[in-house]
C-alpha cells in the first residue's frame, strides 16, 4: 500500500526527533573561517572526503590568505597543492575562476542567493546550498551521496537525481530542520547507515525505515 504524504510527514517528524537525540552536535565537518573559505572547501569536497579536504585547506588557507590571492593564483601551482583531493586541475580552475568573479563582479562578497552562486565556476546546487545554509542561515538542503542513499532507503524518494530529491524531501520535512537534518543524515551515513554495510541493529531510526521493517 502506497504511503500517504501525511504519513510520510508524520514519519519524518519522528525521524528528526530521534536523530536530534543521536546527533545533538551535528554540524558541517568542513573547516573554514569565512564564506569564501567554505566555498573553496565545498568545491574541493566533490568526490573527496571532508577529512582529506580539511588536511589540504589547512595548508592552502595559510598560503592564500585572501580572495585576491586565490583569484590571481597560478593555476598549475594551486592544482599541485590540491592534488590529493582528486580532479585537481578542474578544481584549481574552478577555485581560481570563482574567486576571480567574487572579487571582480561581487566586490569580494560571496553571493547570498542560489541564482548568483550557481553562476560561479564549479558551483552547483550542493555547494550553493551549503553556503546558503551555513553562512546565511537560509533554509536549504545539501544533497550528497549519503542523503541520496538514505532518503531512498527511507522511501521518501525513489529518485537518484539530487535536485528532484531536494524538492521532494523539502515538502516532507519541516523547513526549520532542513539545515540540521542534512548534517545529521551525513553523520548517520558515516557512522551507522554505511554504504554496502549498514548497521541496522545500531540504527536509532530503524523503526521508521521501510528497508528494515518491510
Amino acid at each position: 500500500m502506497r504511503e500517504s504524504k501525511a504519513r510520510k510527514i508524520q514519519r519524518a517528524v519522528e525521524i528528526v526527533k530521534q536523530l536530534k537525540k543521536t546527533y545533538p552536535s551535528a554540524k558541517c565537518s568542513l573547516n573554514y573561517s569565512s564564506p569564501h573559505e567554505l566555498l573553496i572547501a565545498t568545491i574541493l569536497s566533490a568526490q573527496c572526503t571532508d577529512h582529506r579536504v580539511n588536511q589540504v585547506t589547512k595548508t592552502i588557507f595559510r598560503k592564500y590568505k585572501s580572495q585576491k590571492a586565490f583569484a590571481y593564483a597560478d593555476i598549475n601551482e594551486l592544482a599541485k597543492e590540491i592534488y590529493s583531493c582528486g580532479y585537481h586541475n578542474q578544481k584549481a580552475k574552478n577555485i581560481q575562476g570563482s574567486s576571480l568573479e567574487i572579487v571582480e563582479e561581487y566586490n569580494g562578497i560571496v553571493p547570498d542567493n542560489m541564482e548568483d552562486l550557481v553562476k560561479l565556476p564549479g558551483v552547483g546546487r550542493k555547494t550553493a546550498n551549503c553556503v546558503l545554509g551555513e553562512i546565511y542561515g537560509i533554509a536549504s538542503m545539501v544533497i550528497d551521496t549519503h542523503m541520496v542513499r538514505i532518503m531512498n532507503l527511507l522511501e521518501f524518494t525513489q529518485s537518484k537525481d539530487a535536485k528532484k530529491i531536494e524538492i521532494e524531501i523539502m515538502e516532507i520535512f519541516d523547513k526549520n530542520d532542513w539545515i540540521k537534518f542534512t548534517h545529521m543524515i551525513i553523520d548517520h551515513g558515516r557512522a551507522v547507515c554505511i554504504a554496502r554495510r549498514p548497521q541496522c541493529s545500531m540504527c536509532s531510526i530503524s523503526n521508521y525505515c521501510p528497508s528494515v521493517t518491510s
